[in-house]
């Protein structure tokens, strides 16, 4: 079953490809939504598609990227919407 998550991820992820690695995993697993940087240094992922791949990418976040150094990842879940056709980085 189809499902939605918002993600807030912490630690040392940004200036470090942390949302080109995200990008680079959520289409591989065929997810969509987004991520962007937020002003507080975090990362903040929507991610829409099956609760299997998005708790799969959520363990790839918590390892992160060789740059990164995540420290915290908070995840709401909620109920999908169909409205993303692929998976970008926004600004």
């Amino acid at each position: 079953m189809d499902t939605c998550a918002h993600i807030i991820v912490s630690g040392m992820v940004q200036g470090v490809g942390f949302r080109y690695f995200t990008m680079r995993i959520a289409r591989k697993m065929q997810l969509t939504g987004w991520v962007r940087n937020l002003p507080g240094g975090e990362v903040e992922i929507e991610v829409e598609g099956p609760r299997g791949l998005i708790e799969s990418l959520i363990k790839d976040l918590r390892i992160g990227n060789t740059w990164a150094q995540v420290t915290d990842i908070d995840v709401q879940w909620s109920s999908y919407s169909g409205k993303y056709t692929g998976f970008d980085i926004t600004y």
